[in-house]
């Protein structure tokens, strides 16, 4: 079997300069690191004072080292968005040509590889798509998602699911119905939420996956005919940092007839999905095959994370509401070519290399068996859950009760990982599963091996 991680002897810093790992050199390169991190930059999500941010000296495929060359597979993909892993060489060098071209351009001018990612994105999508707009990343993806929405319908409410995050700006971080939306200002009071189906954690005492269906979309009718003067209804096509949690069978094609019935748009917010994490370019595509939204935000999975890139896919119908009257809104770098490029490389390697489907080949014989197996030797384990390479382990101090497990128990389950060699993206009482597409079935399973060993950790809280 080989060994991993793999092990490196020297790393190269910002300057160019090579350094030993475990050196003293290197371990004062860390300290500097660690100085100006904790002196000058503020982190966020977090209690600046409480936190003690690990410095990475190299990243490379699927692993992330530290200055100490220390390897970890990089489980959470960063987050989720390092699709095609670290330094992929084609994507490298597609912004090394790009720098050498056009560094910077006024989005007023057309450029050849936003150009022609557009036209990628729009012709391997499923359905019937006219132009994308980009953004800067997935929060002003949706910005503009919702300001379209409202612009083409003439009303002004969102409704967005209750487990769900869009985004940490004004109408995103609204339209976020987890707890990160608490404590920030209302910035746009015509978002409402709703609750969104998960039987695991039913808010219907459904029993069944088809009841749970059947009720949360009635649930969602209601709701839309209540609240009147909807513009769009904007959901995670998998629900992303709020749990993973995929949506039954006929949950999305309900969605899109609820839409049709009353005159609001779907928003597909593909964010954390897009390009091959679930198997399919866009998750939205397992509801059906005849199914389209009206809009579609992506961001990450687009370019692999290698610059900050995003945007907006829209339908014919919502283009030609701006054919002749301007769109009011626009961002400096819209399609930045040095993102762009990368971009454009990236959707090359996904379709050449069969990406999508080895994810769904994989997510389907290696990991779902493995996840299950994992639940089935843990006391500790409630809930195991996914699709593709995004997957959800949820652990539970009860059973029954459902009672989420306690920090401490997930800190020394967290601890476990890296000591093994993987940097686990541990999101309260649950374990998000979620490595780059690029990962290997001997890695995967290598690591599926390390995360049941170390889940016994947790069952000793119990």
């Amino acid at each position: 079997m080989t060994e991993f991680p793999p092990s490196i002897t020297e790393f190269t810093t910002f300057d160019g300069s090579k350094v030993g790992v475990g050196t003293e050199e290197a371990t004062a390169a860390e300290r500097q690191v660690r100085d100006n991190d904790s002196n000058y930059v503020f982190h966020s999500w977090s209690a600046q004072e409480k936190i003690n941010p690990q410095p990475l000296s190299h990243a490379e495929g699927v692993w992330i080292y530290d200055y100490q060359g220390n390897g970890y597979l990089d489980l959470g993909s960063q987050l989720v968005s390092a699709n095609l892993g670290h330094a992929h060489p084609k994507l490298v060098e597609a912004i090394q040509q790009q720098a050498t071209r056009i560094t910077n351009q006024n989005p007023a001018f057309s450029n050849d590889v936003r150009s022609e990612l557009a036209k990628e994105i729009v012709e391997q999508a499923q359905g019937d798509f006219s132009h994308v707009f980009f953004t800067n990343g997935g929060a002003d993806a949706i910005e503009h998602a919702i300001r379209m929405a409202r612009l083409t319908t003439g009303k002004s409410k969102i409704l967005t699911a209750y487990r769900s995050y869009h985004g940490a700006t004004g109408s995103a971080i609204m339209a976020t119905g987890e707890a990160r939306r608490h404590g920030n200002p209302t910035t746009d009071g015509d978002v409402k939420h709703f609750w969104g189906p998960f039987l695991y954690r039913s808010a219907f005492y459904s029993s069944t996956q088809e009841e749970e269906c059947a009720r949360a979309l009635q649930s969602l009718e209601e709701t839309l005919v209540y609240e009147d003067n909807v513009a769009a209804v904007l959901i995670e096509s998998v629900v992303g940092s709020s749990g993973i949690i995929v949506p039954p069978e006929g949950f999305l094609q309900g969605v899109r007839e609820i839409c049709d019935r009353h005159g609001a748009l779907y928003i597909a917010d593909e964010v954390m999905v897009g390009f091959g994490r679930t198997g399919k370019m866009f998750a939205y595509e397992h509801g059906g095959k005849n199914l389209q939204p009206d809009l579609v935000t992506f961001a990450k999975g687009v370019n692999s994370g290698m610059a900050p890139l995003g945007g907006v896919m829209m339908n014919e119908a919502v283009y030609q509401r701006f054919a002749d009257k301007p769109y009011p809104g626009g961002l400096t770098y819209s399609g930045h070519p040095l993102a762009a490029a990368p971009g454009l490389a990236a959707q090359k390697v996904y379709r050449e290399e069969n990406i999508f489907e080895k994810v769904a080949e994989l997510g389907e014989r290696v990991i779902a068996p493995a996840m299950e197996k994992i639940a089935e030797n843990h006391p500790s384990v409630g809930n195991v859950r996914g699709k593709g390479f995004f997957w959800a382990i949820e652990f539970v101090s009860d059973q029954e009760a459902k009672t989420p497990m306690g920090g401490e128990a997930m800190a020394a389950f967290g601890a476990e990982l890296k000591k093994a060699g993987i940097w686990p993206m541990v999101s309260g009482h649950r374990l998000h599963f979620a490595p780059p597409l690029i990962t290997t079935e001997e890695q995967l399973n290598w690591a599926l091996e390390i995360v049941d060993r170390a889940a016994a950790v947790v069952d000793q809280a119990l």
